[in-house]
């Protein structure tokens, strides 16, 4: 068997711990064992569940995603040659670079 661990536990965790080992009829050590199984099984199923390509990605541009002043053309190109971005009504018109 590996290492010996020593857990202080409160009386209300202390008690949910022997009502598990009882109704499974096992030693609080199994109990303790398969509840610590349990949690990482479930968290591993959480880590395989990440976004393959989040993060990885340096595009050398350290406000790149809170500067908006890199969605002003934004898609202007894929547009086609001449497509100019609409003018919105509440806007200046003559402060609007497009």
């Amino acid at each position: 068997m590996g290492s010996s661990v020593q857990v202080r536990l409160d009386d209300e965790t202390e008690a949910a711990l022997k009502r598990i080992a009882s109704a499974e009829g096992w030693t609080t050590s199994e109990a303790l064992r398969f509840c610590i199984h349990q949690v990482d099984r479930q968290r591993g199923a959480k880590r395989r569940q990440r976004l393959i390509g989040i993060g990885e990605f340096d595009s050398g541009i350290p406000d790149l995603a809170t500067n908006k002043k890199y969605l002003d053309d934004l898609g202007v190109k894929s547009m086609g040659k001449g497509w100019r971005r609409p003018v919105d009504d509440d806007t200046d018109a003559s402060n609007n670079p497009l």
